[in-house]
């Protein structure tokens, strides 16, 4: 696997990275492990302050930051700033909360004294995570952890060795220890041995749903915790008393942010039939206007995709759902332009044996149903193998919500356009994975919940919970 920087907008190499030795993966063991155990005894108040220095470092690195972003993967230089500034967001809500949030929790018993629930690290762990966000998808699983006091290994895409690099080195630079976060270019069956080591007591993933078995499959050998974020089909369903100004205003960001690369991104529009006219119209309006050009031109308003690989598959699944009997209302045609643009893109009438219905489409495609009543909207928006999140226009944002609790998803959105907030909760379910980052359940992904129950002496009265002395020992 070659780690390399490749403009999407220039198709010119940047920069190439050598693959990490077997020696340096172990000597990062070592490390993280050396580190636990430092970190066992540090308050956690401490970390807190350190991770304030991070957001701090990286807002003060911002522009060079969202630069080398937007040359790594394409995306538009107004999106990498934005998920910069994300980033610093979020190291701060972890700072001012994983105290208060790692904090012994008393429970109530009947057995003698009292108990609590008390959060402690649990290891070394390791990092799998993506292209598309290459910074919030690390920032999202190491503040939280960083707080815990697991240190961390990061293997992220070949594409973004750049973005990589430099956010463990701001990291570094704010004062975290070395061993907080050691990024390394590492193969596949690198990442296997490391979660294979014991030393290692956790893997994170963002990927894929093959990267995710892979990942899973080795953890679970080995007894090892996991979550997992994986693929997305999201539904953004429109109810026929929604406001079309709103629905035309959010639908078309909902799938162009970041040229569609994005595991939330709204694939599967669900329209009742008296809007969809207007619906797809609009929708069609809408995707007309945008700008291809260089991503960091702020006149630029759809980025290439992230390499030619990409293009090329999302091409060749555009034209198995045209021969498949799906009508292209908009897009599919070439932009004359070097980079790896693709023009955005509208198809109707896929019906269930069209491989459009099923399988994810990364990019700025656009599949549009027409449902003629509600509890077909909801049928439609669950019959998929992922469960990520979603979007639900409705006159009443309380029946929005109703019928957002009957989709399966981990997260809905109501008369809104989606949310990545630290203290939100991230994550789905079905094959689009399990477990949750950001939030306090992101904060406890990888702790051990002990417990610990005391007392000045036992009371031979009171043996709860089935232990029960028979009779006298003698």
């Amino acid at each position: 696997m070659a780690y390399q920087t490749v403009n999407p907008y220039t198709n010119e190499l940047v920069k190439e990275y050598p693959n990490a030795t077997d020696q340096q993966l172990e000597e990062a063991l070592k490390t993280g492990q050396n580190l636990y155990e430092e970190f066992k005894k540090q308050p956690v108040k401490e970390r807190g302050e350190i991770l304030h220095n991070i957001a701090s470092k990286i807002r003060e690195k911002a522009d060079e930051l969202a630069r080398a972003c937007t040359i790594d993967m394409g995306k538009l230089l107004t999106e990498s700033q934005g998920e910069v500034e994300l980033c610093a967001v979020i190291a701060d809500w972890f700072a001012d909360h994983g105290e208060e949030m790692l904090k012994p929790e008393e429970i109530e018993t009947t057995a003698t004294g009292t108990a609590e629930i008390q959060h402690h690290a649990t290891g070394v762990l390791m990092m799998v995570e993506p292209w598309n966000f290459p910074y919030y998808q690390i920032m999202r699983v190491f503040a939280p952890n960083f707080m815990v006091g697991n240190p961390m290994i990061l293997k992220h895409a070949s594409n973004t060795p750049t973005s990589a690099q430099m956010m463990a080195d701001i990291i570094l630079e704010a004062g975290a220890p070395k061993g907080s976060l050691t990024n390394m270019f590492l193969t596949y069956d690198q990442v296997t041995a490391a979660i294979e080591d014991p030393r290692v007591q956790g893997a994170a993933l963002t990927g894929s749903e093959r990267g995710g078995e892979a990942v899973a499959s080795a953890a679970g050998k080995n007894l090892k915790k996991t979550t997992m974020e994986l693929g997305g089909m999201d539904p953004f369903v429109v109810l026929d008393d929604a406001d079309m100004d709103d629905v035309a205003d959010i639908a078309w960001r909902s799938r162009l942010y970041n040229t569609g690369q994005e595991c939330t991104s709204s694939k599967r529009f669900i329209v009742m039939e008296n809007v969809y006219d207007e619906f797809v119209e609009r929708l069609k309006e809408n995707f007309s206007k945008v700008k291809a050009g260089d991503p960091l031109d702020p006149n630029t308003t759809i980025a290439p995709m992230n390499t030619k690989k990409a293009k090329e598959d999302l091409q060749k699944q555009v034209d198995e759902a045209v021969k498949a009997g799906a009508e292209v209302v908009y897009g599919n045609e070439p932009i004359d332009l070097p980079g790896q643009f693709f023009m955005p893109t509208i198809l109707t009438n896929v019906d269930r044996d069209n491989p459009a219905y099923t399988t994810e489409m990364f990019g700025p495609i656009g599949v549009v149903y027409k449902v003629s009543t509600e509890q077909e909207a909801i049928e439609l928006a669950n019959d998929s193998s992922y469960g990520l999140g979603g979007v639900v226009f409705a006159g009443d944002s309380e029946h929005g919500a109703e019928v957002a609790s009957q989709i399966e998803t981990g997260m809905v959105f109501v008369n809104n356009f989606r949310y990545s907030l630290p203290e939100l909760p991230f994550g789905g379910v079905k094959r689009s994975g399990y477990g949750r980052e950001m939030s306090r359940l992101g904060q406890m992904a990888f702790v051990n919940e002990k417990l610990i129950v005391k007392a000045d002496k036992p009371d031979m009265n009171n043996l709860a919970g089935g232990l029960v002395a028979s009779s006298n020992p003698e």
